[in-house]
């Protein structure tokens, strides 16, 4: 019903956005992510999404066209509802919940708060091909077949390491030298920064 909504922000907050249109104010539930960029901005446009349930009409707002077709994607899926996927994308950006859907990387979905295993390997197993047929971003088919990260993840954690600690040291060192191929080499670097 609405695509999207240009206008003033009049009052803004990490979850939700008051949006003046031609003295019409809508208010628009948002993400963490939306909020970011739009956080120092005075006006604006949000793509957004119309969901009409039984007792209420709320409007979902984004920053972008990707963010609102991951939200499309995330609440398709049976047991995700709007407040689950608008959490997500609070977490992740849709590059990334993408590339974590791709990858089969269920562990990286399961740290959003509300989301549990089941959930998360249903999220992988309904939108794993979608996403990876329409990808978000260009180097989502090449990573479609690269196991690196997950690999590099589960030998740091054997290593005694913790996810969430070896995650981001492999992330800052295939970052930093993304002509990485080599399993040996990415962890060697990433126990040096870590």
């Amino acid at each position: 019903m609405f695509a999207y909504l240009d206008g003033k922000f009049v009052y803004k907050s990490p979850a939700m956005v008051y949006v003046d249109v031609n003295g019409v104010g809508y208010e628009v539930q948002i993400s963490l992510n939306t909020y970011s960029k739009i956080q120092h901005l005075d006006k604006g446009i949000l793509q957004t999404c119309l969901l009409v349930r039984e007792d209420a009409h709320i409007l979902y707002g984004f920053f972008d066209k990707t963010e609102k077709e991951m939200f499309l994607h995330l609440i398709s899926v049976s047991g995700i509802g709007a407040t689950t996927a608008r959490m997500m994308l609070s977490y992740m950006k849709p590059e990334e919940l993408t590339r974590s859907i791709v990858l089969g990387d269920s562990h990286a979905l399961e740290r959003v708060k509300g989301v549990g295993k089941k959930t998360a390997e249903r999220l992988v197993l309904e939108l794993r091909d979608k996403l990876a047929k329409q990808p978000f971003d260009t180097n989502i088919s090449a990573m479609k077949n690269n196991t690196l990260h997950p690999d590099a993840l589960n030998a740091l954690m054997a290593l005694g390491i913790a996810r969430n600690t070896a995650d981001q040291a492999i992330q800052r060192v295939i970052q930093s030298d993304p002509s990485l191929t080599s399993l040996e080499d990415v962890i060697k670097k990433a126990l040096k920064t870590l």
